[in-house]
């Protein structure tokens, strides 16, 4: 879980793995990263972004058919990166794991709802973008881990002409006698910013950092002034947020609304037209909430209580996952890190 220095991680959400593929260099600067539910999920969607890359996302919808997937794939690549979703299905058939088709338990459709970021060409080479290795690679590094910054799909992302990245964080709610985790994975490709332009510091507190020196602003006041580098006029901030409680999609859709206010804290502007930014949302179930008869809010300890505190939460976490992306960030290409930019801001 997070702590003085650490924000926490999407997998401290138990059941929930974490894998990155990527490549830099030689005309490359792109990545995978993969969501890993073994024992599957309830997952859900919001899309508030005018331009959005996803795949199988119309079956999360409720009413629909499946009920619960095994993976979430996010990637750069733009349209083309969906295609590391197909990996990602092949290895998860090799394991059992999807929509059972028939009698043979081996006969399994996975469904892996994917998203995508448009990364095309930050590494020299227009062609040079994921595929379906790239997603079984990520799934089969998948594992509770704390990697972030720029790996996986966050290789070849930017915010607002800094490097971007893989950002997490997770939070603990307890409502009642009940302790539910909220944990967030934000890959940010933003066009807005997730620094204070006046100030240099992130519009959200983060552990790791602190007020910028009087140094440190005016190097970041000078690059604000001064920088060349040309912002990509099309956009995405894509993620996931997972939580242990039981949910239904409908829920799930919920929560996963919620950490679009989170994204809209972190990143300003965001949600523009040429924006894809999407949020899926995984309920693992291993937390009961209550079941109100009566459809009431009668009591603090009531599911609709518990369902705000969660959504609350998840807006939290996404908001601190989307600074974390960009903290944790190294440069890789023309565009600087923050902390490259601004060291005396890391906490020692």
């Amino acid at each position: 879980m997070s702590s003085a220095r650490d924000p926490g991680s999407l997998s401290d959400v138990d059941g929930v793995l974490v894998g990155h593929h990527q490549r830099a260099g030689r005309g490359w600067q792109t990545g995978t990263t993969v969501v890993h539910v073994p024992a599957g999920a309830v997952c859900a969607i919001d899309v508030r972004g005018g331009g959005p890359g996803t795949r199988e996302t119309d079956a999360l919808a409720p009413g629909n058919l499946v009920d619960r997937v095994h993976a979430v794939c996010l990637s750069g690549g733009s349209a083309y990166g969906l295609s590391a979703a197909d990996g990602v299905m092949a290895e998860l058939e090799t394991r059992g794991l999807g929509v059972p088709v028939g009698d043979d338990p081996a006969h399994v459709v996975p469904v892996v709802p994917t998203a995508v970021v448009f990364d095309l060409g930050r590494g020299g080479r227009f062609g040079a973008r994921p595929g379906p290795d790239f997603g079984a690679r990520a799934l089969r590094s998948a594992k509770r881990t704390s990697r972030r910054g720029s790996i996986g799909a966050g290789t070849g992302a930017r915010a607002g002409g800094l490097q971007g990245g893989v950002g997490m964080a997770c939070a603990i709610v307890s409502v009642g006698d009940v302790a539910i985790r909220v944990g967030a994975l934000a890959v940010v490709n933003a066009a807005g910013c997730a620094v204070d332009p006046r100030s240099g510091a992130p519009w959200v507190d983060h552990p790791a950092v602190r007020r910028p020196t009087a140094d440190d602003r005016r190097a970041w006041r000078a690059w604000v002034h001064e920088q060349t580098v040309e912002r990509q006029a099309l956009n995405t901030t894509i993620g996931v947020v997972a939580t242990d409680a039981a949910l239904d999609r409908a829920e799930a859709g919920r929560v996963a609304m919620a950490a679009h206010d989170g994204l809209a804290r972190a990143i300003r502007p965001a949600h523009a037209l040429t924006d894809g930014d999407a949020v899926f949302a995984l309920a693992t179930a291993d937390r009961s909430l209550p079941t109100d008869s009566d459809g009431l809010v009668r009591t603090a300890t009531s599911r609709v209580q518990y369902l705000n505190a969660i959504a609350a939460a998840s807006a939290e976490v996404f908001a601190l996952a989307c600074v974390d992306a960009v903290v944790s960030a190294t440069t890789l290409g023309s565009a600087p890190a923050y902390l490259d930019l601004c060291p005396g801001a890391r906490r020692p």
